[in-house]
């Protein structure tokens, strides 16, 4: 398979450090060489390559821009490149990383005990364990403070009953990190595999991110030990923080499907020839496609870039990675369908990977947040007024 050669039009490697180029080269080595070429077979077939767990691992991956407990320590320049080059090969490789460091390490990290972390954090940064997190319900994805999932202490245990959907990993996690609500409010706890009265079922029949696993998850009567709530995650806005941290990381990730994108086409119409043997890239209409998605990619990386200084910063809040979440993710989903137009009927074969991005960002487009749900988060930190309540 040809190495990727990047996309890069107005010289945005130059505002990159010698480090953190070095771990986008890492990542890109791993794509190419390893995880691209096993990605088309995992979607058809709807399975995860588990297989890339323990170099992803060795690379340091999992909760790379975490401190301490074997974590890389990224800065969150160099975490957004892995996002990435990771979503390159697959939005459902890109997502299970995403899930493992930003929505199961990240909240142990943050949340947890001293106890809870050395004993989890190690594990899940060395790929010896897996992690889910179960927020959304059923009835209950863009309004999780609906959530109906309970949890109440009787003597040394909490007591859950309910259940999770779209769970990402969820039948292969060695834990769960699960907010329900107490009588003293939402909550997070730690739900180990094997657990009595936790059960989990995949969803099958996807017809996007089929890289991934999906499941839900049951409680009925699940006991766990007192000690297994964390400690400092109280209140939705616990919970929301998670998601902030896995949103960052969708708003660099997607930039790496539309280059995969953009690129796939840009090589297509350079060479597929048509009309008195011309090349289809000498074609104004043509090039009009792909001046469109070569700037957008750019103000895209542009802002990837901003934010991730933010971040690192301590100044970017939640509306900020709304607007990079929607907007990221609305070039890469355009990009997908421009090039898929480039290509014609061979837009449609999965000898190619548009399609399969294309697939995926649909779904992108509707999870961690919806695409009317960050619309309304920006509306409303312009207006003062929110129109979602």
């Amino acid at each position: 398979m040809p190495r990727f050669p990047g996309v890069d039009y107005m010289h945005f490697d130059s505002l990159l450090t010698e480090e953190e180029l070095l771990v986008r080269t890492t990542a890109r080595r791993f794509v190419d060489e390893t995880a691209q070429p096993l990605m088309r077979d995992a979607f058809n077939h709807a399975t995860f390559p588990t297989q890339l767990i323990p170099e992803m691992a060795s690379l340091g991956f999992f909760g790379a821009n975490l401190e301490g407990y074997g974590c890389a320590g990224m800065n969150n320049i160099e975490y957004g490149l892995l996002m990435q080059e990771l979503e390159r090969a697959d939005s459902g490789l890109r997502s299970f990383v995403s899930v493992q460091g930003a929505l199961v390490m990240f909240p142990i990290h943050a949340y947890g005990s001293p106890e809870q972390k050395q004993h989890w954090l190690p594990k899940l940064q060395a790929g010896q364990a897996i992690g889910c997190f179960g927020l959304t319900e059923p009835g209950f994805g863009s309004n999780p403070s609906g959530m109906l999932t309970k949890a109440e202490l009787h003597g040394d245990c909490w007591i859950l009953n309910g259940e999770k959907t779209w769970i990402t990993n969820g039948s292969i996690a060695d834990i769960a990190i699960v907010w329900a609500r107490t009588p003293q409010g939402i909550q997070g706890f730690l739900v180990e595999k094997g657990t009595p009265g936790y059960s989990v079922a995949d969803l099958h029949g996807k017809l996007s991110m089929r890289a991934s696993i999906t499941s839900s998850l049951h409680f009925a009567n699940c006991a766990i030990p007192k000690c297994n709530a964390l400690p400092q995650a109280k209140g939705l806005k616990a919970a929301l923080g998670c998601l902030s941290q896995a949103r960052f990381g969708i708003g660099w990730g997607v930039l790496g499907a539309a280059m995969d994108c953009y690129e796939t086409a840009r090589a297509y119409v350079t060479t597929r020839r048509q009309f008195d043997d011309k090349p289809l890239a000498g074609h104004q209409l043509v090039q009009e496609k792909l001046a469109w998605m070569i700037t957008e990619i750019t103000k895209g990386q542009l802002l990837a870039l901003h934010a991730a200084k933010l971040k690192d910063a301590g100044k970017l809040d939640a509306a900020h990675i709304s607007m990079l979440k929607r907007n990221n993710v609305a070039i890469a989903l355009e990009c997908a369908r421009l090039s898929r137009d480039l290509l014609g009927a061979n837009g449609i074969m999965d000898d190619y990977p548009i399609m399969r991005h294309m697939c995926n960002l649909e779904t992108v487009k509707t999870y961690e947040g919806t695409d009317h749900i960050h619309t309304l988060v920006i509306g409303e930190r312009v207006t003062g007024i929110a129109a979602y309540r």
